[in-house]
């Protein structure tokens, strides 16, 4: 497939669409209202000519077919950067640090401690934890960690360690990823964060991050979790070096998966955020939220087994989340009570619980607590509770017997 548009941006203006490239816009919008499943290469066509609100009327339809009640959803959760010692080496990544660089760190267990207990205070449901590929932190620090946080804080889920920080553990370990997760999975680990995804597609991991884990072995380490038993979500990050045939290659690779495990509680994609990273001149202006509403709109058409899309209000701020809530959104992700990795590239959007409250209600919502597994468990609204519980319920499989 090839793309008539830049690789990070806006497709040709409607009133430059041939009349074949209209009516063939229109016949995949017939299919997508009568939930039939479309292919990659009618993805593509819909990336390329359908306008912005054509995308955002065919994502809003699936979106209320999936999930006709009027209700946004949300956990209350934070996010904790145990250490920010990496040896990948993104050039994308403001955040990391090399080894016994200025500014590395490995933080207090007493630290953590108060950080998750604050978040509990809150009522939290979640703990997101991601501390990069440090080159001593094994797996046996890992699962003392999540066993100490299950023990002191039982009701809040450690949604931790993206697949290319498992891939790297096994690696430290020098032994089977499926291994690492299973001891991880003892100790306590609940879910698995979508991190680390970037886009799915060689030539573009190549350039961004050339020492991360390859698009095969992420998503083999998100199959090995779910035949764990464990759900995980997914990602992408665009508006860089990849092409819109690639935004779609990355996608069709979520939902074969997705085909094949049914692990994947939710998908969420952002742009990329340019400003401050190491290797900044490699990359484009940042996404405009025109490509941002097209790519996500798509996504929601597109990823047609996956039940839960995710806003991304962090990385493009409130008032473009409310508006992502009728192109096909219908969770508004995490709280967020504390945020480092996008913040460390200048991005400042993080918000209060009645902030993110009032713009889902003014957005014509109802805001519904949820927890990692996308049951509803809104203390305030008991006659909407339902859905999984815990990690047990939501399995999409029975655990694989591990020898």
């Amino acid at each position: 497939m090839q793309s008539a548009d830049s690789p990070a941006g806006a497709p040709p203006v409607v009133s430059n669409r041939s009349a074949q490239a209209a009516r063939d816009v229109e016949r995949i919008a017939e299919k997508v209202l009568a939930a039939e499943r479309i292919d990659s290469a009618e993805a593509l066509t819909l990336h390329d000519h359908a306008d912005v609100l054509t995308l955002g009327l065919l994502a809003d339809a699936v979106r209320r077919r999936k999930h006709p009640e009027p209700i946004v959803t949300y956990i209350v959760d934070r996010n904790i950067n145990p250490t920010n010692v990496c040896i990948t080496d993104c050039g994308f990544c403001a955040f990391y640090r090399r080894p016994n660089a200025d500014g590395a760190y490995v933080l207090p267990r007493e630290e953590i401690h108060a950080k998750v207990a604050e978040t509990a205070a809150l009522g939290g449901r979640q703990i997101l934890m991601q501390g990069g590929h440090h080159p001593y932190l094994k797996t046996a620090w890992w699962c003392d960690l999540i066993a100490d946080l299950r023990t002191r804080f039982p009701e809040i889920n450690s949604h931790a360690l993206s697949a290319p920080e498992l891939d790297h553990l096994a690696k430290l370990d020098k032994r089977p990823v499926e291994h690492v997760i299973r001891d991880l999975q003892a100790a306590g680990l609940g879910s698995v964060p979508g991190a680390g995804a970037e886009m799915l597609v060689e030539r573009v991991r190549k350039i961004i991050a050339p020492k991360k884990t390859s698009t095969e072995r992420w998503l083999d380490v998100h199959r090995k979790v779910h035949e764990a038993g464990l759900r995980s979500s997914a990602t992408m990050m665009f508006g860089h070096v990849e092409t819109a045939a690639e935004r779609v290659e990355h996608l069709q690779r979520i939902r074969d998966l997705q085909d094949e495990t049914g692990g994947f509680t939710a998908f969420a994609c952002w742009t990329m955020q340019p400003e401050g990273v190491p290797e900044a001149e490699l990359y484009p202006r940042k996404a405009t939220p025109g490509v941002y509403l097209r790519v996500q709109a798509l996504a929601r058409i597109f990823l047609d087994n996956v039940a839960n899309i995710q806003t991304s209000y962090v990385t493009q701020g409130l008032k473009m989340a409310q508006i992502t809530l009728r192109y096909g959104c219908n969770d508004f992700g995490g709280t967020m009570i504390e945020e480092n990795v996008v913040s460390a590239a200048g991005c400042f959007n993080l918000a209060s619980i009645q902030r993110i409250e009032r713009v889902i209600e003014r957005a014509g919502f109802t805001p519904v607590q949820r927890n990692s597994w996308y049951g509803l468990v809104d203390p305030r609204r008991p006659e909407l509770q339902r859905g999984p519980t815990c990690r047990e319920e939501a399995a999409a499989r029975p655990p694989a017997v591990t020898a």
